[in-house]
């Protein structure tokens, strides 16, 4: 099981907003059956079954064991992943682009780039899995208390030239064989755990 998974599928993310197989993804981080399932969310063990098979369909669930109790067989089945994401590729035409109105003070334009962050980075894990491989990336994130908002305009300030002096340190447009990377950095007021 992966702890995160990217949905890039419509279809796919279709299945996964439906509130019950929410449910029945969030139930099946440890393997389950119809049976089982149907005791704590609920259902009938045929509804159960209907969405299992949906949600298999889709490759979010996957079976993990088949039992025979008697001379019915009953399936185990487990998500594929702990957590999911739904790329901006699952609405190709309504997906953000940051490249509309790129404003770097705008909080709609760090969503875009936010989207097309998860829209990148799915398109590599995916493309990564089949592949047999791993992605290199790196991320940090921290936070900051600013004691005013000139403060945070400063810090801004300095964090691009920072940045901007990094880049032009370690960018070589002629590296034979060199391979871009996207670099997004972000800061935006904190939003307190409920």
């Amino acid at each position: 099981m992966h702890e995160v998974a990217v949905i890039e599928d419509p279809a796919a993310a279709e299945a996964s907003l439906d509130p019950m197989r929410s449910k029945l993804l969030a139930e099946l981080v440890e393997p389950g059956s119809a049976t089982s399932l149907a005791a704590k969310v609920g259902l009938a063990r045929q509804k159960v079954n209907y969405h299992l098979r949906t949600l298999e369909r889709h490759g979010l669930v996957e079976l993990v064991e088949e039992r025979k109790k008697g001379n019915v067989t009953e399936r185990v089945m487990q998500a594929t992943a702990a957590s999911f994401v739904i790329s901006p590729v699952a609405l190709a035409s309504v997906q953000p682009d940051p490249g509309r109105s790129p404003d770097r003070l705008s909080a709609r334009w760090l969503l875009a780039l936010a989207a097309q962050l998860v829209r990148d980075v799915g398109t590599l894990i995916t493309g990564a899995a089949k592949a047999q491989k791993r992605v290199a990336t790196f991320a940090l994130d921290g936070e900051v208390r600013f004691a005013s908002a000139a403060d945070r305009a400063a810090f801004a300030e300095e964090l691009t030239q920072c940045v901007t002096a990094l880049v032009s340190k370690y960018h070589d447009e002629s590296a034979e064989g060199g391979r871009d990377h996207r670099l997004v950095v972000a800061v935006h007021p904190a939003v307190k755990e409920r």
